[in-house]
């Protein structure tokens, strides 16, 4: 972190209206799904079906076969048709399961439910593991490692910040399915052996706040917490300094916190209350690229082509599709990937020449970073190779918000720059 730093956020537009209060559009589940062998950008996976297998709704068809452990669930019933490899949200193609839709939604149950009350803090954390239980921010980072192996955690915080522009579907998530979300808190209070949880939200939200402190009013150990209405602020470096003004190295839990995702939160209530994984999802595909901009609920394994169409098509010829929000997601070259357990959202753009200039060396980027780090000093060793300086400055530290990019007066993609260098450093290893 550089000794003098600026405010480290910033108010954006968020363009919120455009998904905050329309109707909830479901997506007809399509004759093919794709499940991509695919959590966060680790694509090891043993497969537990073959071609010609008849599959249900839950059926388990794959594992996650390194250091860490998450299941895939069908979310059709129907026939196995092979493997294929197509473009992915991670910029790459994937090997994907394909399953031919039978229409008839026959289901299994592949775990049994479990009571908070007659569950140990084990128990929770090895549910979490089997139900597949990632988070659902846009990251799909395995729950139960969060849990695993910490000792001494006093407060769970369930992040309702949902700071990216556009994204609404966790807002929309927690409006209809509070009690779920609480749930889930009081689950991972367990889990953690913590002593709360606090919901956080931005200040803004005025009416769901409302309805959120009415819902914990007599509930002992979950609170709402407002915070301030700019971004990155569901980054949880970001969030946790605003609320409780304490820092930590490497991970939250130094400073005794875990932070998960209120999707995530409802998401684990609903497979501990109904044996549910995940495999319906609410996205938010925004933008002034898209027909219809809405919340969509859609089937896991669905192609983002299919929920385009659904929503009236694109609005022109140029637009950029991008898998997540406009400041964090990935751009993508077509519109042939799918939706997984932990998208939360599709941002479609009209496509915006640049135009830049030469840097005016105001420092913006530098001030804003929320991460303290030095983006222009990393461009430019980014552009001389220079691997020692890049290493000097914590390259590494960059979580890619954008904000550099968003702040930056002579449109220059800094952001990109720094994901370079980042990419230089993961090659040196």
């Amino acid at each position: 972190m550089s000794i003098w730093i600026g405010p480290m956020q910033k108010h954006v537009d968020g363009h919120k209206d455009l998904t905050n209060y329309n109707e909830i559009v479901t997506i007809e589940t399509p004759k093919l799904v794709y499940i991509p062998l695919l959590n966060g950008m680790n694509t090891s996976f043993d497969v537990l079906v073959k071609e010609g297998d008849q599959v249900f709704v839950n059926t388990k068809l794959a594992v996650r076969n390194d250091k860490m452990t998450v299941p895939l669930y069908s979310p059709v019933s129907g026939v196995v048709k092979g493997v294929q490899k197509i473009m992915s949200g991670i910029l790459r193609p994937v090997d994907h399961i394909v399953i031919e839709n039978d229409g008839k939604n026959e289901t299994i149950q592949s775990f049994a439910p479990l009571s908070i009350e007659d569950a140990s803090r084990e128990d929770l954390i090895d549910f979490a593991m089997n139900a597949g239980i990632v988070g659902c921010g846009g990251a799909g980072f395995p729950t139960y490692i969060k849990y695993k192996y910490v000792q001494a955690v006093d407060t769970i915080i369930i992040n309702g910040v949902e700071c990216e522009p556009y994204i609404t579907a966790d807002y929309r998530m927690m409006e209809n399915y509070m009690a779920d979300m609480i749930y889930g808190a009081q689950a991972m209070i367990k889990m953690a052996g913590a002593k709360e949880a606090v919901i956080a939200i931005k200040s803004t939200k005025k009416a769901l706040i409302a309805k959120l402190n009415e819902a914990v009013a007599t509930v002992e150990n979950v609170t709402v917490k407002p915070v301030k209405d700019a971004y990155p602020m569901g980054w949880e470096r970001t969030l946790i300094y605003n609320m409780y003004k304490k820092r930590y190295d490497k991970l939250p839990c130094e400073e005794g916190f875990i932070v998960n995702n209120a999707t995530t939160a409802i998401a684990f209530a609903q497979a501990l209350k109904e044996a549910k994984p995940i495999t319906q999802k609410i996205v938010t595909v925004s933008g002034d690229g898209i027909a219809k901009p809405a919340n969509v609920s859609v089937t896991v394994g669905t192609k983002v082509s299919e929920i385009v169409a659904a929503l009236g098509g694109y609005t022109g010829e140029e637009i950029s599709c991008i898998a997540g929000g406009p400041m964090m997601g990935k751009t993508i070259t077509n519109d042939q990937f799918v939706i997984t357990s932990y998208t939360n959202a599709v941002t479609i753009l009209k496509t915006q020449p640049l135009d830049p200039i030469a840097c005016l060396r105001c420092g913006k980027c530098n001030d804003h970073c929320p991460a303290g780090l030095l983006p222009v000093r990393i461009n430019e060793a980014e552009k001389g190779k220079n691997t020692d300086l890049l290493v000097k400055l914590h390259t590494n530290d960059c979580i890619e918000c954008g904000l550099c990019s968003y702040v930056c007066p002579s449109r220059l993609d800094v952001t990109e720059g720094v994901r370079r260098a980042k990419r230089i450093l993961a090659l040196k290893k």
